[in-house]
């Protein structure tokens, strides 16, 4: 374990991460919100916390390990979120732990929120919220990632350990730097986009790019207590069903068929096809609800709240259009349910991923079949891959994991004196990073007790970082010599 190195790349990561305090004063200059002190003090807090991480070990250099990269990834995740919640705690007075839940919800890209009255908060306080999910969509280790060789640190351990999913060893280039940088293109291109067509949908260029942070990223952060529905505008709606959706794919598979010229690469994926599939049937399950309901008189008002609220949903991003409320329970129960599988790996989505999810299925038909056939050989595959036992073991393994740390955690959260719907709804916000809740934390979590909320903070980067990066970190191998 080479702890000297660690607390290097932290502190040199912390430094980087002062830098984004800037654009949120450049906010508040524009808006004369007042925003600009507390801003730059915590530029300055944070940089010299990194400066002080930095200084004794500036000189140690060595290559990482694997378990290396485990390390510095789940300290700098659980760092960034505690030293994210300066500016909040300088601007709005909240205490240490609403402060560091809405930080480590904003850095996950979880959009869980303890805070109301947004509509009157200052410009650079709502930028700065909105801009935290940005970083965290793909990742603020994968663009240090794209430095760390300037430096003289390698970069392989840290790459295997932040991207989601569990094709971590493809890479789009043999340089783990230039894999970076190029998934950090795609990311930045698809942010142009959204926020150019929000802008043309009627937005201005501050909700445009505030609401960019968040659907790019499937985070959930809104500048409006009424997140999209604020704007109650159904070109705004289709602007973030689109885009949400994207950021629900591989940015791996997007930078291949933009690569190649070829939009045909999305339909021979199969993880792909199955998130699609889903996502129409999600869609047409819901929308066939709300219409026998009678919840909204026009049709194409009802597909479009539909369509929205379920790759909402489905993506783990927590945008709403409207109020659940008048819903039928069935509704939001099936949506919150939806997240748990979430997108594809290699998105900016967390729950267990569509790949997973139709690996497990798969299988499971497959010992079906051999039930009535018991000395046949049936091949597992996926599209055009032949599936090993070794990954089926490794996909089993992290969905019992999965699972079995929602049930726990459920059950943790009703200790706190949570009702189990309550509960339930609180877990799938926080472990798939979804953000919106249902019953009793429909309108926020604000209400939750310290205990509750520190769970959720540790189910946010549980999610965020597919549970085994931290949980390694709990057994006696990691640490032996």
């Amino acid at each position: 374990m080479h702890l000297s190195v660690i607390a290097k790349i932290l502190g040199l990561l912390l430094m980087v991460f002062s830098t984004t305090m800037l654009p949120p004063v450049l906010v508040a200059y524009i808006y004369q919100d007042g925003g600009q002190i507390p801003f730059l003090t915590a530029c300055a807090i944070i940089f010299v916390s990194g400066l002080v991480l930095w200084l004794p070990f500036m000189r140690a250099n060595a290559e990482l390990q694997t378990r290396d990269g485990f390390l510095v990834v789940t300290l700098f995740w659980t760092v960034l979120g505690v030293m994210g919640s300066v500016p909040l705690m300088l601007v709005l007075d909240l205490s240490v732990t609403d402060a560091v839940f809405e930080s480590i919800s904003g850095l996950t890209t979880t959009g869980a929120t303890v805070l109301s009255g947004l509509d009157d908060m200052p410009k650079s306080l709502l930028f700065y919220r909105q801009q935290l999910q940005w970083l965290g969509g793909m990742g603020v280790i994968v663009l240090a990632i794209a430095i760390l060789p300037m430096l003289g640190v390698g970069g392989m351990q840290l790459y295997k350990a932040e991207i989601p999913g569990p094709m971590k060893e493809s890479k789009l280039t043999p340089r783990v730097a230039e894999t970076a940088k190029l998934l950090w293109y795609v990311y930045l291109t698809i942010s142009i986009l959204c926020a150019l067509s929000y802008w043309w949908a009627g937005m201005t260029p501050f909700d445009a790019i505030a609401l960019t942070f968040s659907t790019v990223s499937t985070g959930g952060f809104a500048p409006y207590d009424d997140s999209i529905a604020f704007f109650d505008s159904r070109a705004v709606e289709l602007v973030g069903v689109i885009f949400m959706f994207l950021g629900g794919c591989s940015f791996a598979l997007m930078f291949t068929a933009w690569k190649l010229r070829s939009p045909l690469i999305f339909w021979r994926d199969p993880e792909f096809r199955v998130f699609l599939g889903l996502t129409l049937a999600y869609i047409i399950i819901v929308d066939l609800i709300l219409w026998f309901s009678g919840v909204y008189q026009a049709r194409h008002e009802n597909l479009i709240h539909s369509a929205f609220q379920v790759v909402s949903f489905s993506t783990g991003t927590g945008l709403t259009s409207g109020s659940a409320a008048t819903w039928p329970s069935l509704v939001p129960f099936l949506l919150v349910f939806t997240s748990f599988i979430s997108g594809c790996a290699g998105s900016t989505t967390a729950g267990m991923k569509v790949v997973r999810a139709s690996l497990v299925f798969q299988h499971g038909m497959r010992e079906l079949r051999r039930l009535i056939y018991p000395h046949g050989i049936f091949a597992l595959r996926f599209g055009r891959r032949a599936v090993d036992d070794q990954v089926l073991q490794a996909v089993w393994g992290f969905v019992g994991v999965y699972i079995t740390l929602a049930v726990l955690m459920t059950l943790l959260l009703t200790a706190t004196g949570l009702d189990l719907a309550t509960a339930t709804s609180a877990l799938a916000a926080s472990l798939n990073n979804l953000g919106v809740g249902i019953e009793g934390v429909a309108d926020g979590f604000s209400h939750l007790s310290p205990a509750a909320k520190w769970i959720m903070c540790g189910a946010m980067l549980l999610g965020r970082l597919e549970v085994f990066t931290i949980l390694v970190l709990f057994t006696p191998m990691f640490w032996r010599q």
